[in-house]
């Protein structure tokens, strides 16, 4: 009889003890994980003309208007930037070439790239594209979204078509 009155609580019953404390501290302990107040971007993309660019091609047969861009995002903290692209041509897309040019609020520029997004885009369909950014060291944000708490320089984007796949076949 000693014995039992010394193991009464056994590895089960402590168990069962400690998911009952567990599970009243969860229920109390509450996270919220929606935001109130969220809008919408859709400021469009500006596009460059064909002068405006400083890389020299013969690009000139694209038609500038076969995309547009619209609802473009970058926060300081974002490694990716992200947009909107809309296939405005009566062919199926597999793929767009972009001219973007990054500059300061006031037309300075901070660097131009060009980049390719593997989208399949049917004829007027609108996807949400991803980008790898082009600020590694995260200290630019896009000036029509969110001002962030950190210190970070606002941008502006514009963009030019460089080019499209077409898929054989379609």
């Amino acid at each position: 009889m000693k014995h039992w009155k010394r193991h009464i609580l056994t590895f089960p019953t402590l168990l069962l003890l400690l998911l009952l404390c567990i599970s009243t501290i969860s229920v109390d302990a509450r996270v919220r994980t929606t935001r109130k107040n969220l809008r919408t971007a859709e400021v469009p993309v500006a596009v460059m003309e064909v002068a405006d660019s400083l890389m020299a091609d013969s690009l000139l047969q694209v038609d500038p208007n076969a995309v547009s861009l619209k609802g473009y995002s970058k926060r300081a903290s974002d490694s990716k930037e992200s947009f909107f692209i809309t296939n405005n041509t009566k062919h199926r897309m597999s793929a767009v070439r972009l001219l973007l040019r990054y500059s300061t609020m006031t037309g300075e520029m901070l660097t131009q790239r060009t980049v390719t997004v593997p989208v399949s885009l049917k004829p007027g369909e609108t996807k949400l594209v991803e980008v790898k950014s082009f600020d590694v060291q995260r200290l630019f944000y896009y000036y029509a979204g969110p001002q962030p708490r950190k210190s970070a320089t606002p941008f502006q984007v514009a963009f030019r078509l460089t080019g499209y796949d077409i898929p054989v076949g379609h």
